[in-house]
């Protein structure tokens, strides 16, 4: 088995996107990308919208050499979408081969009517290879019942793990859980896994309270003294203090805590968590954002290169193969 993760907070987008390797089977979980459109009262800056095409590039032609796709949950970080903004992946620039893919999704059903919509317009494009894939088994992969997404409830629904299994190598992807339900890290346990690449929680809001901050750590604290390496991302850093949980979950349990950037071995890019140092350093004319849209500007002129003050050296290298 050979996990890369294509797009995740921690390399400069809003998304949970990885590629799995397994035997004859190229599987892309989550293929969706975005940025927060309105962060701190600020757009996206056009260092993270360069940053973001790139993701999007990179989804693109992981999509062009895969066999199956797997959907979580319809959130526009997560899907390829029909309306998408400048900064999402359209379903319009998916590679021809994405219709002949096997999909893999949960139900639509008791989701928000935008998540149906976005539900049917996948449908469209993927017809009879198309499956609701709760407790379904298919070589080696295994998909979970509906699980809270955070809290649960409309408007956030339910999210579907996806458990990969190479001879007993087990990978768990449990997009947007956000560390909230104990039952789901119950069953995530259950699955055995060696790796698992989860959502954190959303520090940056103020709606999670105090219970629900010390429900995360201590399901974080359970996880990690579970699995060989643990793979927080998501929600959790898209704040500065996410990085700071993060390093102290990895110091007091002693075991390998990371991010996704540290997972591949690349600086972490927490561009979200900066955007306002972004806008100070490199200032961005008022009209960059319309033009952008309708093809008048560029982000040239706003390269990686040009935000590298803004990445941080990744804390271990920990690419992770494994082999039936």
């Amino acid at each position: 088995m050979k996990l890369e993760i294509l797009g995740a907070e921690s390399l400069g987008v809003r998304g949970l996107c990885c590629r799995v390797k397994v035997g004859d089977r190229v599987i892309i979980i989550d293929p969706g990308v975005a940025l927060g459109e309105h962060r701190i009262g600020l757009p996206p800056h056009p260092v993270q919208v360069a940053v973001g095409r790139r993701v999007r590039e990179r989804i693109v032609e992981a999509l062009a050499g895969a066999t199956d796709v797997v959907f979580s949950h319809f959130h526009g970080d997560h899907v390829p979408l029909a309306d998408a903004n400048p900064y999402q992946l359209a379903i319009a620039q998916l590679p021809d081969s994405f219709a002949s893919l096997r999909a893999w999704s949960p139900s639509s059903a008791g989701q928000t009517a935008v998540s149906q919509r976005r539900a049917r317009n996948l449908m469209q494009r993927l017809g009879p290879n198309w499956h609701v894939a709760h407790g379904i088994d298919d070589g080696p992969l295994h998909f979970s019942p509906p699980v809270p997404h955070g809290l649960g409830g409309l408007p956030f629904g339910s999210v579907m793990l996806t458990r990969v299994d190479s001879g007993g190598y087990v990978f768990v992807h449990a997009s947007d859980i956000q560390l909230l339900d104990a039952a789901t890290i119950d069953l995530i346990l259950d699955w055995q896994p060696q790796v698992v690449l989860a959502a954190g929680p959303p520090l940056y809001q103020r709606g999670l309270d105090a219970r629900q901050r010390t429900d995360a750590w201590a399901n974080a604290r359970r996880l990690a003294a579970h699995v060989e390496t643990l793979i927080l991302d998501h929600h959790l850093l898209r704040s500065l203090d996410g990085e700071r949980w993060l390093a102290r979950l990895a110091d007091e349990t002693g075991r390998p805590v990371l991010c996704a950037a540290d997972y591949m071995g690349r600086p972490r890019q927490l561009l979200e968590a900066r955007r306002r140092e972004l806008y100070a350093a490199l200032p961005v004319r008022r009209d960059w954002h319309e033009a952008y849209a309708h093809g008048a500007a560029t982000t040239d002129a706003f390269t990686p290169a040009v935000g590298a003050a803004f990445v941080r050296p990744c804390r271990v290298s920990a690419t992770v193969e494994g082999t039936a």
